[in-house]
């Protein structure tokens, strides 16, 4: 298990640069955990889900929740140089600091398109990002004499959610496939159009996936399988149940903590289930991220990959912000 950035940078990048002797370290795939507090949750020692995977050089964002654009330039990341987005769905957890990146992007100067992918409605919030950004710009164009307009760099991808691999962007350097996973349930897809979804990148040189928010999914399964890295998120469901209890009493979820409770419960990742779909899918690690309770209950490690242990007997990390693998 890995614990310290500085080890985790040098010590597996040069491993893969070994494994593989026609890859240079700095071409080698790296993952940078951004955010890992699980739900929409501001705390000051986990920010919201947001992970970077940087492939060859480039940067590929998978969610974007609070506190993503500064934790951007803590790993030492151009914001600017972001320039494709993957929203696994479009909770604000997974999707607060979109209007801030891109609005930041253009202020900054970004000559080049941003591309969003996600789910149903991705464009219509991408539309609404470009739409905050209005007034912003109009003072620009005007003051400092801009030239390119918001709605003409960032542009929303709406990807199908399907049971089978969806092809989402294919070049030389990466593979992004993407299937529905389970975060939303029956009754609730029956009554929206709203999906979720769990996104593959083939490199060169690794494979990961990223699960989402999601209950166990035979979809995800299926998508991961024989995957290098599988990075899913984790609740143990105790210490859970027991600080939502604990807010409850404060006066949070007052319209209806039943059913606030019920979708916590009913459409995230227990650590037995992690252990059972890196199992199922044979992936090599198990990486922990938007952990519930996170900073909301500082729990050990142990207590995260216990029940997961039960299953996967690979390696398991539960990640923490800034965590290079």
């Amino acid at each position: 298990m890995f614990a310290r950035r500085d080890v985790l940078k040098g010590g597996v990048l040069g491993l893969l640069a070994a494994v593989m002797p026609g890859l240079r370290a700095a071409e080698a795939t790296k993952l940078i955990l951004l955010g890992t507090q699980g739900g929409p949750n501001v705390t000051l020692k986990r920010g919201e889900t947001a992970s970077l995977l940087v492939v060859g050089g480039e940067p590929y964002l998978i969610d974007c929740g609070y506190g993503t654009l500064r934790a951007l330039s803590q790993s030492g990341v151009s914001f600017l140089t972001v320039g494709n987005i993957f929203l696994t769905h479009l909770h604000d957890d997974h999707t607060s600091d979109l209007v801030a990146l891109l609005s930041h992007q253009w202020t900054h100067g970004r000559v080049k398109p941003t591309a969003i992918y996600g789910p149903w409605g991705t464009n219509s919030l991408v539309e609404a990002a470009n739409h905050f950004n209005e007034i912003n710009t109009e003072i620009r164009v005007v003051d400092e004499a801009r030239s390119i307009m918001p709605k003409d760099l960032f542009k929303g991808t709406v990807v199908p959610a399907s049971a089978q691999p969806v092809s989402v962007v294919s070049n030389e350097a990466v593979k992004v496939t993407a299937v529905e996973n389970t975060h939303f349930l029956a009754d609730s897809k029956a009554k929206m159009p709203h999906r979720s979804l769990a996104y593959r990148f083939d490199t060169k040189d690794r494979s990961i996936v990223f699960a989402g928010d999601t209950n166990y999914s035979d979809n995800l399964v299926a998508l991961a399988k024989g995957a290098d890295m599988l990075v899913c998120e984790v609740m143990e469901v105790e210490a859970t149940q027991k600080k939502f209890d604990e807010r409850v009493k404060k006066g949070y979820y007052a319209d209806n903590p039943q059913g606030v409770w019920a979708h916590i419960i009913g459409a995230h990742t227990s650590t037995v289930d992690a252990g059972r779909m890196a199992a199922a899918a044979g992936v090599k690690t198990l990486v922990f991220t938007h952990v519930i309770p996170g900073a909301l209950a500082e729990l050990k490690d142990d207590a995260y990959i216990k029940g997961a242990a039960e299953h996967f007997k690979g390696k398991i990390i539960v990640g923490k912000d800034q965590m290079v693998l």
